[in-house]
């Protein structure tokens, strides 16, 4: 077993405690009754309660979700098709080039993305008519070029360590390929999938700069809607949402993490 010196120990509580302290003093701040955020008074659940009457934090928390499934489903078809085209297909002209344009967004700053992005929709807007404005649709685009790099490597890696015989067994055996690829790598791939899904919809949902670029009336994100509150002057209101949404992700990963010590546990067994 390898021993951490007291040093790097050091480094690795200090890292964490920066990390978790303002999550753990929003939590705090959020049961607190004054209405200043970051002054404690005394104990109150009011903030809690306000969030439910709160109808743009909640249409925009809607609006937010709404789009980062349409944006992370989209994403995770392209991620498939892009990663399927560069290791199961043969040898084609412009398969590298391929592969580079599919990293490009991970490179690129999202400043770059949403601008041009926003270039495009005002050109095709002046040519085409489409599309008129800017809203939900060209948000939830903008949110899929930005992800479907990342759900593309996360789906990538595990189809390239699949064994290419098995699909070429199912070949000869009269599967088509829309067969094979649906009965043998699907089941193979789909916790990558899941992965990438869930990946590119936390980017999402957690985007400012491209959504900024992007968005429209009746388009306000949960982001959006935080930043330009700061400028105004934020409510605790914020604090108790962020203490619920943090509450309800915890009781994911505990869920999550749970059944996977189950099914480690019956395989052992």
């Amino acid at each position: 077993m390898i021993k951490l010196s007291k040093t790097v120990f050091a480094f690795l509580i200090f890292g964490y405690a920066f990390l978790y302290i303002p999550l753990v003093f929003i939590v705090v701040c959020s049961f607190s009754e004054s209405e200043v955020p970051g002054i404690w008074t005394k104990f109150s659940l009011k903030w809690f309660a306000l969030v439910f009457q709160d109808k743009d934090l909640l249409k925009a928390a809607a609006t937010s979700i709404e789009i980062a499934g349409m944006s992370a489903t989209g994403a995770t078809i392209m991620g498939i098709l892009a990663a399927s085209a560069t290791t199961s297909c043969d040898e084609y002209l412009g398969r590298k080039c391929l592969k580079k344009l599919m990293i490009a967004p991970i490179i690129l700053p999202e400043l770059v993305i949403g601008f041009s992005l926003l270039m495009l929709f005002i050109l095709s807007e002046n040519i085409f008519g489409f599309p008129k404005g800017r809203g939900i649709m060209t948000v939830t685009i903008g949110h899929t070029m930005g992800s479907v790099a990342y759900v593309y490597k996360n789906i990538r890696s595990c189809m390239a360590s699949i064994d290419k015989s098995i699909e070429e067994s199912a070949n000869n055996l009269g599967a088509r390929s829309i067969v094979s690829f649906l009965y043998i790598k699907v089941p193979i791939l789909r916790h990558s999938v899941l992965s990438g899904w869930l990946l590119a919809f936390t980017l999402s949902l957690d985007d400012l700069v491209i959504a900024s670029f992007l968005t429209g009336p009746g388009a306000t994100t949960l982001p959006l809607l935080i930043f330009s509150n700061i400028k105004i002057g934020i409510t605790p209101t914020i604090n108790a949402f962020a203490t619920l949404f943090m509450a309800l992700v915890s009781l994911c990963i505990v869920r999550a993490s749970w059944r996977s010590r189950k099914k480690r546990g019956d395989y052992d067994s």
